[in-house]
C-alpha cells in the first residue's frame, strides 16, 4: 500500500546463502531500483523470496548508501525490517556513527520482528537513535504491519527499503 508518487526501492539480503560465510555475508541485492510507482512490483518480488542464509545488515546498509541513492537528492530514508541481529562480524550501530559524519541526508527506521536477544535489539536501536531514525520491536505480524505503516507515513519521501523477508 505504497504511494504511488513516492520513490521506493527493495534491497533484501539473507535471501541466499554461500559457498563460505564471506559469500553470506554478502548476500545483499537490490532487487528492485528506486522509482515511484513501484509497490506492485515490491510485492511481487517478495512472493518469490526464500530466506535462507546469514544477515549481513551492515554490508547492506552500505550498498544501500554508495549504490542505491546515486543520482538521488535530498533526504534518504531506509527503512531496515530484520528477523535477526548482525551474525557478519559488523556492527550496524558502529557503520550508522562513521555515517553520520559524513552524511546528514540518510535517516534508519529499524524494525526488529521477533527478536529477543537483548544485544541484537540494542545494535538494532542503536542504528536508528544515531540517525534520528525511529526503532519499533514488533513481536507480532500485527505489530510488524504497524511498525511498517507508521514508518512509511511517518515520512513525506521514502527512497529507499531494505528489508529481510522473515
Amino acid at each position: 500500500q505504497l504511494n504511488p508518487n513516492i520513490s521506493v526501492g527493495l534491497r533484501v539480503y539473507g535471501h541466499r546463502g554461500g559457498f563460505t560465510p564471506i559469500d553470506a555475508c554478502k548476500a545483499s541485492s537490490l532487487i528492485e531500483p528506486i522509482k515511484t510507482a513501484n509497490g506492485i512490483n515490491i510485492r511481487n518480488s517478495l512472493y518469490s523470496l526464500k530466506p535462507n542464509g546469514m544477515t549481513p545488515i551492515t554490508y547492506s546498509l552500505k550498498q544501500a548508501v554508495k549504490k542505491d541513492f546515486l543520482g538521488f537528492n535530498g533526504q534518504k530514508h531506509i527503512i531496515l525490517l530484520t528477523d535477526g541481529g548482525e551474525n557478519c562480524d559488523e556492527s550496524p550501530c558502529k557503520y550508522a556513527m562513521e555515517l553520520i559524519k559524513v552524511r546528514k541526508d540518510i535517516k534508519i527506521d529499524v524494525i526488529a520482528f521477533n527478536i529477543n536477544n537483548s544485544d541484537d535489539l540494542l545494535q538494532l536501536e542503536c542504528t536508528s537513535n544515531v540517525t534520528s531514525g525511529k526503532f519499533y520491536n514488533a513481536q507480532t505480524t500485527a505489530q510488524l504491519i504497524h511498525s511498517l505503516n507508521n514508518s512509511i507515513n511517518s515520512i513525506k519521501k521514502v527512497e529507499a527499503k531494505i528489508i529481510k523477508n522473515p
